[in-house]
């Protein structure tokens, strides 16, 4: 799905790009940047999609993704607790 079609759909779903990924406990950045690549995810063109048909029908679709535990997911690099990993390197010349 193109970045167009998918904000197209958004609408639809009466949702911003800020509601969508506060939604979906994602970073609005993230969603954003899209824009840049021209294609959404095809995880994000599913739930736009069905987001979109359920708000057409009147079936109220916020509450219960509000209700799951979704966690916000780490930047690229980062632990758990917020710091930065760092793996170590092995020289692939050195004889084990």
């Amino acid at each position: 799905m193109n970045y167009d079609e998918f904000k197209r759909r958004l609408g639809k779903a009466g949702l911003s790009v800020r509601e969508f990924s506060e939604l979906l406990r994602c970073n609005c950045n993230t969603v954003s940047n899209y824009a840049s690549r021209e294609v959404v995810p095809t995880h994000f063109a599913v739930y736009v999609t069905l987001m979109s048909e359920m708000a057409e029908r009147g079936v109220d679709f916020k509450t219960p993704i509000s209700a799951l535990d979704l966690r916000e997911k780490m930047p690229r690099g980062m632990s758990a607790k917020g710091k930065p990993r760092i793996r170590k390197q092995r020289n692939i010349f050195d004889e084990e």
